[in-house]
């Protein structure tokens, strides 16, 4: 990640000619620019409205924050893929542009805001479909240019971050952030605004993609992980003992095909027959037994990493953050261990423009705005 030049009293905003906010004097597309630094007309503004662009999977998603403060968030979650059993990334990308120009007009209209009072477009970048995020890329640039304003290039992981930053009361730095999501599970140190430190993330599946895939073994649908959730909630977690895949002692690291494969060898022992049907009680044992394996891995190399670095405050983001189970371990073990525990509400949970749009308001507010030459980076690392 880069970091911004940071003036706490500098509010304001280079406006000149956009070829000088947002064009071609940058080449690389890593593009943080210090307004500081570009010697045009300066603007004082009384207010900072952001509008921010999530179009990295298959939800639709824009915000709008003022000041820090989140005055709007509109989602539009993309039913069709459940009958595929998963994303299928020309249907996201198809669903995203009939979504985006109601989606963004509806969360301007709730927060009452007219787009020519924006001060600024944030969009994700990468990482992601790259289909999907080539959407919201182009239209938050072509808004921005069309309005005269800076766009602003977002992370996806930085901004699942900052999904617990969208509203008080936040963590303070430093803290070690869990993202569990369909695609990612990462360990960060984030020491600052925008300086942060990879601890750990998977070396194969993701959480979220496990929860996928076990669900799809049972037969019960998708998206695998509130069918497991709510199934898991009448089961025996102890029924099967699955393996926790700590890997080596202190390993802050991720693996979770083991964890899915030994669900797939306890189911092919017993002749398990998805499309014959089955004991419901069954599937929820099952389904209860993973859950709790990937649970208590999850917890322990949270915890683990928090009593590495000492810090007081632990986050978690992410779709899979919004589990029921995971939930109420982080709150149980967080008290025992002393620690403060921030989750996002459901809403934040799973990918939104609330948290764009609060990454774009703290880029903009330390003086970072991106070339409209950026491009999509659906394999973009977090540092």
């Amino acid at each position: 990640m880069q970091r911004g030049m940071t003036n706490d009293r500098t509010e304001c905003l280079c406006l000149s000619t956009l070829d000088n906010l947002n064009g071609g004097r940058q080449t690389g597309t890593n593009s943080g620019v210090p307004l500081h630094n570009v010697s045009i007309l300066v603007i004082i503004m009384q207010s900072m409205i952001i509008l921010g662009i999530e179009t990295s999977c298959d939800e639709t998603s824009a915000a709008v924050v003022q000041d820090g403060i989140l005055r709007s968030n509109a989602t539009a979650v993309q039913l069709v893929h459940s009958e595929h059993g998963g994303v299928v990334p020309e249907l996201a990308s198809r669903a995203h542009q009939r979504l985006m120009v109601p989606i963004v007009e509806d969360a301007l209209r709730k927060a009452s805001v007219d787009k020519k009072e924006l001060t600024a477009i944030a969009a994700v970048y990468g990482p992601g479909l790259i289909g999907s995020i080539l959407v919201g890329l182009s239209f938050g640039k072509a808004m921005a240019q069309g309005l005269g304003i800076p766009f602003i290039g977002v992370n996806h992981m930085e901004a699942h971050i900052f999904s617990n930053m969208i509203e008080d009361p936040k963590p303070s730095f430093p803290f070690v952030n869990l993202t569990v999501s369909g695609g990612h599970t990462q360990l960060v140190l984030v020491k600052d605004y925008f300086s942060c430190e990879l601890l750990g993330e998977t070396m194969d599946d993701a959480a979220g993609e496990a929860f996928d895939k076990v669900a799809k073994m049972l037969g019960v649908g998708y998206p695998g992980g509130p069918l497991i959730d709510k199934l898991a909630a009448k089961g025996n977690a102890k029924a099967v003992k699955f393996p926790r895949p700590y890997l080596e002692e202190g390993s802050l690291q991720f693996s979770f095909s083991g964890l899915k494969t030994s669900v797939l060898y306890y189911l092919r022992s017993i002749g398990f027959d998805r499309t014959a049907g089955m004991n419901e009680q069954f599937l929820s044992d099952i389904a209860a037994s993973f859950q709790a394996a990937a649970v208590d891995v999850l917890i322990d190399k949270l915890l683990t990493a928090a009593k590495k670095y000492g810090v007081r405050d632990i986050a978690v983001c992410g779709g899979v953050s919004a589990n029921s189970e995971l939930r109420r371990r982080l709150e149980t073990e967080s008290k025992i261990h002393h620690l403060r525990l921030f989750i996002p509400k459901l809403d934040f949970c799973t990918d939104n423009g609330a948290m764009v749009a609060q990454v774009g308001y703290e880029r903009m507010r330390k003086g970072f705005v991106s070339s409209l030459e950026l491009t999509a980076e659906p394999d973009l690392q977090l540092n």
